[in-house]
């Protein structure tokens, strides 16, 4: 509950609070409570506005709106058997907001910045680059936290089998620890990088072998 008042008075800041606004925010909140979701759900939303609030303080923006309001779409649509869950989220974002009479150019950065979160590389333009940090900040979390956040990933991909879920997470953990730099944001990167690396490496060491 505490997760949807700061939700709902984040979107209220940044969108408006008049009835049609708010029948978007209680879709939004509805598709991060779906039940496949056991990590991409309304806890990780609040934390990444958080975030973007936090980083937005020492990174210069064009749009803080735009970006917050990305971040409540940026996993509008999961289904972690799917590869196109970026380029859905942006299209329900895209249909929200022109019903609410968004500027096409807005909209637009909104849908953009959505769709960098599926590769999650490197950008400079700095409001996707605030996005993508605050959606990767969990990875430079202190061990318990990252621990839960792992758990929460392998659990909605429960339907892959322990070998699948091994080489595939292997993976996403090698390109994670290639990228240089991580964090676009120099706030990102004091805040998170080091401890990202380390619970990375920790991570992939025990994916090396069988369990």
């Amino acid at each position: 509950m505490a997760d949807v008042v700061e939700l709902r008075a984040a979107w209220t800041r940044h969108v408006g609070n008049g009835p049609s606004e708010l029948a978007v925010l209680d879709d939004v909140v509805a598709r991060h409570r779906e039940p496949q979701r056991r990590y991409h759900g309304v806890h990780h939303v609040t934390w990444v506005i958080r975030h973007v609030h936090d980083l937005a303080a020492e990174v210069a923006v064009r749009d803080l709106g735009a970006i917050i309001v990305a971040a409540f779409f940026h996993d509008a649509v999961y289904d972690p058997r799917a590869s196109d869950n970026e380029a859905c989220s942006a299209r329900v974002a895209a249909r929200a907001l022109t019903g609410l009479g968004w500027d096409g150019g807005r909209t637009l950065a909104v849908t953009a910045m959505i769709q960098a979160t599926a590769k999650h590389e490197w950008s400079a333009d700095g409001d996707t680059a605030v996005l993508l940090d605050a959606d990767l900040a969990v990875l430079g979390a202190e061990p318990s936290p990252y621990v839960a956040y792992v758990t929460g990933v392998r659990a909605e991909y429960a339907h892959l089998d322990a070998a699948s879920w091994r080489d595939g997470r292997r993976h996403v953990l090698e390109r994670l620890l290639s990228a240089d730099p991580l964090f676009a944001t120099e706030p990102g990167r004091r805040r998170w990088a080091a401890r990202a690396r380390a619970n990375l490496t920790a991570e992939l060491a025990t994916l090396a072998a069988p369990t």
